[in-house]
């Protein structure tokens, strides 16, 4: 495992980095699991930016505020739903990982934590969901400068498993 990436579990909008990243739906405007956490913790400010961002398609990354949060900003990714995995998923998921990492390194944040992307609802592997978070968060660490440190924040003990297995 890189200096520069960390694997914790918790709760990912009490961490106090640059950036967070949002396991979002295409609404943008909130749902369940971290996405409804989130948004909660954010404030109706955040809504109200989403509300004039029009949504996001599947592999996008749209950045917002982080009004009440720690963080300074929320980048809003859209995972894919995992159906099966012949319908791009791998591809959509990598693609959450590399924008917001981009966006963030746009931002000049110096740090970025990442929820497991579409390993809630939408379904996703965890073994295979955190074998892609792996490949795409080290090719970017081993390519840039910015962001300086990525945290993987685990919602519960099988996500921190599966991803500790991955980054083995």
């Amino acid at each position: 495992m890189s200096a520069r990436f960390r694997i914790l579990s918790g709760d990912i909008t009490k961490l106090e980095v640059d950036a967070i990243v949002n396991a979002a739906n295409r609404t943008l405007l909130g749902g369940g699991g971290v996405d409804g956490a989130i948004h909660r913790a954010a404030g109706p400010e955040m809504l109200a930016e989403c509300r004039k961002l029009g949504g996001a398609k599947t592999g996008e990354v749209k950045a917002t505020k982080g009004y009440n949060l720690r963080a300074k900003w929320v980048l809003h990714a859209v995972g894919p739903v995992y159906e099966g995995g012949n319908h791009r998923e791998a591809d959509l998921l990598a693609s959450c990982y590399r924008g917001a990492l981009r966006i963030a390194a746009d931002l000049r944040c110096e740090s970025i934590a990442f929820p497991a992307i579409s390993c809630g609802a939408y379904g996703y592997p965890l073994d295979e969901a955190c074998a892609i978070a792996r490949r795409e968060i080290e090719a970017w660490l081993a390519a840039h400068a910015m962001p300086k440190t990525v945290t993987l924040v685990c919602f519960s003990d099988d996500v921190r498993q599966a991803a500790l297995k991955a980054w083995m």
